[in-house]
């Protein structure tokens, strides 16, 4: 999203006092490290207790967090422990922001954007939630458990939502059932939806969950399994007894399996000629869109709705909430948001904001908002006709800068902490090998919850992160853990060496993006990135890369190099009189004799020019110049079709 300076998180205090006693069933365990397996001894100990299914219970669980416990760390709606127990009092404040205001967001450069357009800061979780969104205190007067102990023990954390649960049983006038399909109504009130159509969409994700079964090894090392309860009925109707209203989801594009509303960005004249916040278009009539972007916001819902409703911001399409999962809808996907800061991508792409922090890594995307962003980009990629692939679903920290000058301001979200592995799996499109040995390119896919590569700045500059999972590499000069990262001299044009913060992305590839082997050694691999030879571990026993067969990109016989650009923009005799040209600048890279680069797509050249309030005045430009998008370091970039040779990945 836009750059901004948002409020530090409150960190937790630590406290030196024991928690609470539980139960006399629940296991013996060290706060936030529970012993192997005694996670889910806590929920089996809370469910006898509390009269609450287990599988019911872990399902909600697992929609919330996981089954993680984040270390003790609030979520980004000021959610903790494996039942996401909102307190957001303690945990008021933001993260850490991904970057310094430098990036223009419409993308273009050729307009100065009003002071009130700049990046601005992020505003703290609200403090006064409603009382259905503070569970943490509600859930430490019905089990009697400390808000500490809520807070910092995932043992006293699940008993805590399991009392919430048979609280929301019995205001709902329904029997502490032993059967699962007896909660619907409960499980659908427990994250505080605000309308019913977000409150059965969770619902019905939970009881999915519990009909197919899941298992997986936690952020604390604690192994979870829920085994798969195929023919549980479910009880939809339910869901009326809650009594809450109906969101307004006329005119919204947006599958039925999500709960969705609509939030407008406003489309207004401003001072003199200057308008916002969006641009009208006529897609795809007009033009195609060949790009999904995945954004973080950087701020709390409440703080991003109220940026998107100003007509002197910047816009974007969705806006995903964190804690159900909820969508809001604020540009037409025929109408051009200023997202990406690449004006060209603006043009030719969907961005979607997902509530959240990404140099905080404990203030976590919820598995409910991972289901439905990807229902919402799988219904999105049919309607557009935009192929499932990292060619087309880019990060916002995969758009290439359009200039020299813009590329270290070009922002990084949503960061190596998103789970681009899990979230291909939900779309639908899981990231597997497509080739051998000898196919040539690897698709990189380490193991995310194993894979946990150090990080600095997610507090404070230089400063550690806390050891998370992580689906991008390290990209080293040698094949050596001590050699020096690969440098990237667009961010760094006088040869500073790229380094290990969070916010970096000169030496990082990430989960689904491919590229063309150079080289191999040992366990490690060599790839083609930004012109040099770039290496990342790749033992056998934990491979963080699969092997891949595709077309590649090398220059023509006979070039020494070719240019690469950050935009596909016509060539000067496309452009009639009353559109100025456009200068086609290189970026600082070459893509040199000898190297390959992993082919995206072939795109014909074209520019929006989209400079007045009345969409009567934009002009579409098409040329006759070709470029491939290519996968040239962690962003993407173009190559003119002219330029350069495609051939097998093989050869």
């Amino acid at each position: 999203m836009r750059r901004r300076r948002p409020l530090r998180a409150a960190g937790v205090v630590a406290s030196a006092a024991l928690l609470l006693p539980l139960v006399a069933t629940a296991p013996t365990a060290t706060a936030g490290q529970p012993a192997d397996g005694a996670l889910l001894q806590a929920f089996t100990a809370a469910s006898a207790k509390y009269h609450v299914p287990r599988s019911v219970l872990l399902g909600v669980s697992y929609l919330q967090s996981r089954w993680d416990s984040h270390g003790g760390a609030p979520s980004v709606t000021g959610g903790y422990g494996p039942m996401h127990l909102t307190d957001a009092a303690t945990a008021l404040a933001a993260a850490p922001h991904h970057g310094d205001g430098r990036e223009d967001p419409r993308g273009d450069g050729a307009r100065p954007l009003p002071a009130a357009r700049s990046a601005r800061g992020a505003a703290p979780v609200p403090a006064e939630l409603p009382a259905r969104l503070r569970t943490l205190e509600r859930a430490a007067k019905l089990s009697g458990l400390s808000a500490g102990a809520l807070r910092r023990d995932p043992a006293a954390n699940v008993q805590g939502g399991a009392a919430l649960l048979a609280d929301g049983q019995r205001r709902l006038g329904l029997p502490l059932s032993a059967d699962p399909a007896d909660w619907y109504g409960a499980v659908a009130g427990y994250p505080g939806a605000g309308d019913s159509a977000t409150a059965a969409t969770f619902a019905k994700d939970v009881f999915e969950v519990i009909r197919s079964g899941e298992r997986r090894t936690t952020d604390a090392g604690q192994r979870v399994a829920l085994p798969a309860s195929p023919r549980l009925e479910v009880r939809p109707e339910q869901v009326r007894r809650l009594g809450l209203p109906v969101s307004q989801e006329d005119g919204v594009e947006c599958p039925t399996t999500v709960a969705c509303e609509s939030i407008p960005a406003p489309y207004q004249q401003l001072e003199g000629a200057d308008y916002g916040n969006h641009d009208l278009g006529n897609r795809p009539a007009s033009q195609k869109a060949d790009f999904i972007v995945i954004h973080d916001t950087e701020g709390s819902w409440e703080t991003t709705i109220k940026l998107v409703k100003d007509p002197a911001y910047v816009s974007w399409n969705y806006t995903i909430r964190s804690v159900d999962g909820h969508i809001a809808q604020h540009v037409p996907t025929k109408d051009v948001a200023w997202h990406a800061g690449n004006w060209y991508v603006n043009a030719k792409s969907v961005g979607i904001e997902h509530e959240g922090f990404l140099a905080q890594p404990d203030a976590w995307y919820t598995e409910e908002m991972y289901r439905t962003s990807a229902r919402l980009v799988a219904h999105l990629a049919r309607k557009l006709d935009i192929p499932l692939d990292r060619q087309h679903i880019l990060g916002h920290d995969n758009v290439p800068g359009t200039t020299p000058g813009t590329i270290r301001g070009m922002h990084t979200d949503p960061g190596p902490y998103w789970d681009w592995a899990h979230y291909f799996e939900l779309i639908g499109k899981p990231l597997r090998p497509t080739g051998g040995v000898f196919g040539g390119m690897v698709t990189i896919r380490p193991d995310y919850d194993k894979h946990k590569p150090a990080y600095t700045g997610c507090a404070e500059p230089g400063k550690a992160c806390a050891a998370h999972g992580s689906g991008a590499v390290r990209l080293h000069t040698a094949p050596r853990e001590n050699s020096p990262l690969v440098k990237d001299i667009g961010l760094r044009p006088d040869g500073g060496e790229s380094t290990t913060d969070v916010n970096d992305t000169g030496a990082r590839a990430s989960t689904g993006q491919q590229f063309a082997v150079a080289d191999r050694r040992g366990d490690w691999t060599a790839i083609w990135y930004l012109g040099q030879k770039a290496w990342f571990h790749n033992p056998w026993w934990r491979p963080t890369a699969v092997n891949a067969f595709g077309s590649v990109v090398t220059p023509k016989e006979g070039a020494a190099d070719v240019p690469v650009y950050g935009r596909a923009y016509p060539e000067q005799a496309a452009y009639p009189p009353e559109v100025p040209v456009q200068a086609v600048t290189p970026l600082p890279y070459k893509l040199l004799a000898g190297q390959e680069y992993a082919l995206g797509q072939r795109l014909t050249s074209e520019y929006l020019w989209a400079k007045t309030f009345d969409p009567a005045g934009h002009r579409l430009v098409r040329g006759k110049d070709v470029y491939y998008e290519i996968q040239f370091g962690h962003r993407v970039a173009f190559v003119k079709a002219a330029d350069v040779t495609v051939r097998p990945s093989n050869q």
